[in-house]
């Protein structure tokens, strides 16, 4: 997140906005449609999909549960959900 000074603002806005937050730091979110999911830029979820990928195929080949948890440093709990969440 990047700093801006509030001297962007129109005198009449700021004058406003300082009858609120007088001297605090205040976030403004971006509008709801321009906002990017979790994993966009940093390229994390590419690479968890492709890996959930690996696994489900893996899976389907007969590789055990208890494998794939140690394969992939990952709960038995989470390679379930992962297995199970797209062959239903």
């Amino acid at each position: 997140m990047k700093y801006v000074k509030a001297d962007i603002l129109p005198e009449k806005l700021l004058k406003e906005v300082q009858k609120y937050v007088n001297g605090a730091m205040v976030y403004v979110p971006k509008p709801e449609g321009v906002r990017k999911g979790w994993g966009v830029d940093s390229g994390s979820r590419n690479y968890i999909s492709e890996r959930n990928d690996e696994i489900r195929h893996r899976f389907s080949q007969g590789a055990a549960i208890a494998q794939l948890s140690e394969q992939y440093f990952l709960s038995c709990d989470s390679i379930k959900k992962i297995v199970y969440s797209k062959l239903r």
